[in-house]
């Protein structure tokens, strides 16, 4: 197929060009960043102006920049609002008959992801007629981009609406919690810091299953919203056990109540994704396959 990626240069767009091209399919790769030496066209620009008609459009592009970046420049993540909705105009402009919207587990409601007993996050709790508060200009930006999605589909676009939960993998920005882990563990801080109380928990789905799953998805034609994730809701105190048990030493951790934390739980229901993709790689793996990089 004739493939358009946008976010080409970030995490996951990486991971899925590489696994598109070894499909054999042809991949016209694009960025946020105007001038990038490898994906010259800026998506933004390019949806505004472009008339090309792909087989398939995936994207990925998106300002996130981890948890500080979320909490500390909401203008700049709400950038996002103008790229998605160009995003569906182009879409519908060119025809193009089958899309991938990349949301985000940060547009569930936050009010599901208090203190208590962990709450496994269902498709069908975003109602996105009566949306209730998502996580920061970043889950409004991508509720919006799923409300775009229903007038793109109206036109005969068929949108595959992937929810990743925590995407982790060996080349991750260190902005994330994952990596971060990674490199306080191949430090050997001591003792290991750990943004908030510890027992907030994440369930981490490795970017090659990410990938798998996305994939599989878009072979079996789903439409609609699909959550990523393995359902298994693990600490960050357990995150850093892991990851320490795994390099080899025991720290104490410690733990900063000044730092950004987000939601308390954030977990997924993964059924409707088990239908079709069943991932492979566990955490523990994939902090092994980390500390190996």
């Amino acid at each position: 197929m004739r493939v358009l990626l946008t976010g080409a240069s970030g995490f996951v767009g990486r991971h899925l060009h590489r696994a598109l091209e070894a499909r054999g399919d042809a991949v016209a790769a694009i960025d946020l960043v105007p001038g990038n030496d490898v994906h010259e066209r800026d998506a933004l620009d390019y949806f505004r102006t472009s008339d090309v008609r792909f087989d398939l459009a995936i994207h990925c592009a998106a300002i996130v920049g981890g948890r500080a970046s979320i909490d500390g420049s909401p203008l700049g993540v709400a950038t996002n609002l103008a790229l998605d909705a160009w995003y569906m105009r182009w879409l519908v402009r060119t025809g193009t008959p089958r899309a991938v919207y990349f949301s985000s587990s940060a547009a569930y409601p936050v009010a599901m992801q208090q203190p208590g007993d962990v709450r496994r996050l269902y498709e069908e709790d975003i109602d996105l007629d009566q949306p209730d508060e998502p996580d920061a200009t970043y889950g409004w930006a991508k509720l919006t981009g799923e409300k775009l999605t229903r007038y793109a589909e109206a036109e005969g676009c068929r949108i595959l609406i992937p929810r990743p939960f925590s995407g982790y993998g060996e080349d991750q920005d260190d902005a994330y919690p994952f990596p971060a882990f990674i490199q306080r563990a191949r430090r050997r801080d001591n003792p290991f810091e750990i943004w908030g109380s510890g027992d907030s928990t994440r369930d981490w789905i490795h970017i090659d299953d990410l990938i798998g799953a996305t994939l599989a998805l878009l072979d079996a034609d789903v439409t609609g919203p699909v959550n990523l994730g393995w359902g298994r809701a693990t600490s960050f105190d357990d995150l850093a056990h892991i990851v320490c048990a795994a390099a080899g030493y025991q720290p104490q951790l410690k733990h900063r109540g000044d730092a950004p934390q987000g939601v308390h739980h954030r977990v997924c229901d993964p059924g409707r994704m088990l239908d079709h993709y069943l991932p492979r790689i566990t955490l523990e793996e994939g902090v092994r396959r980390a500390l190996a990089a």
